[in-house]
């Protein structure tokens, strides 16, 4: 909790809107930082985080610090602006990442990229990479992940009950459902809003308007289908992923065995570190341990 109720950092974004090919848009936020020519880190969010989320201007401050440029993909619907067509992001939409990449590679075909997911951020970038293999683009030198709910499956479970339900997936039900009904404003009847309303749990939520918005048959088959687990062995970049196993949206199961793994993917899973937390140092001048380590990954590579 110390991240979103006590970590600021002061960071200036430009943001360029991107017109998507299905008519609907994505706000990108850049951050000042070096030269044209510096490598490019391309930070993917969390469930309803957006380029304001703590993690996010941590990992962009750092990569200002290494004399790096930085940029926020914002998914659909959460730059602070609804998208326009009646639909959301999700945690397996991999499609508006491959949009936004390969637009940065038509720009600056000698670009150096690396992308850095937290969380659902995490779990569509491994799928991206594991979807493509060999054939990602080659400007894409490396990834890193954080917090990463591999199997949906366990996780969605692990949140619709006792604690973190009450805490952690209550709070995100609220932002989701609140989106929902303002978009029904639009789109009287695009999903069943009595049901999202009512909606407390992800089985209920992902059930009335993840699956019925996304092609799925309901919850069970969005996990599934969702997940970035069944994709690691293909990964073919370079990529560390950090997670904690104590972190209370990841339950262990969720968690690969070393040989699902591509050779080409690094998972260190420490002790502690909650969800995206990994506190280091003194009370008064706490540090997100896992970002550092993220950029000093990226760094030997980019």
């Amino acid at each position: 909790m110390w991240g979103p109720l006590f970590r600021r950092i002061p960071l200036s974004l430009r943001r360029e809107r991107v017109e998507t090919s299905d008519g609907d848009f994505v706000d990108l936020d850049w951050a000042d930082g070096g030269p044209p020519d510096a490598p490019l880190v391309l930070v993917l969010h969390g469930l309803e985080g957006s380029s304001t989320s703590h993690y996010v201007r941590g990992l962009l401050s750092g990569a200002r610090a290494r004399g790096w440029r930085g940029v926020t993909l914002n998914f659909r619907s959460c730059s602070g602006e609804l998208n326009r067509l009646p639909r959301f992001y999700h945690s397996g939409d991999t499609g508006d990442l491959d949009a936004i990449v390969r637009l940065l590679v038509a720009r600056e075909p000698g670009l150096r990229l690396a992308v850095v997911g937290v969380s659902l951020g995490g779990n569509v970038l491994l799928k991206w990479l594991g979807e493509l293999g060999v054939d990602a683009p080659a400007v894409v030198r490396a990834g890193a992940g954080i917090s990463v709910p591999f199997d949906l499956t366990p996780c969605a479970h692990a949140l619709d009950r006792g604690f973190a339900k009450v805490v952690y997936t209550a709070n995100f039900m609220r932002t989701m459902r609140r989106k929902v009904v303002e978009k029904a404003r639009v789109y009287p009847g695009f999903v069943d809003l009595a049901a999202a309303r009512r909606a407390r749990s992800f089985a209920a939520y992902d059930d009335v308007v993840t699956a019925r918005l996304s092609g799925f048959a309901d919850a069970e088959d969005y996990w599934r289908r969702a997940s970035c687990r069944p994709y690691l062995a293909r990964v073919a970049r370079p990529v560390l992923v950090i997670n904690a196993a104590d972190d209370p949206f990841v339950p262990p199961e969720a968690l690969p065995k070393p040989a699902e793994l591509s050779p080409h993917v690094r998972l260190v899973v420490t002790k502690h570190g909650g969800h995206v937390g990994f506190l280091r140092g003194w009370p008064w001048r706490l540090d997100a341990w896992a970002e550092r380590r993220a950029l000093d990954f990226l760094a030997t590579v980019i």
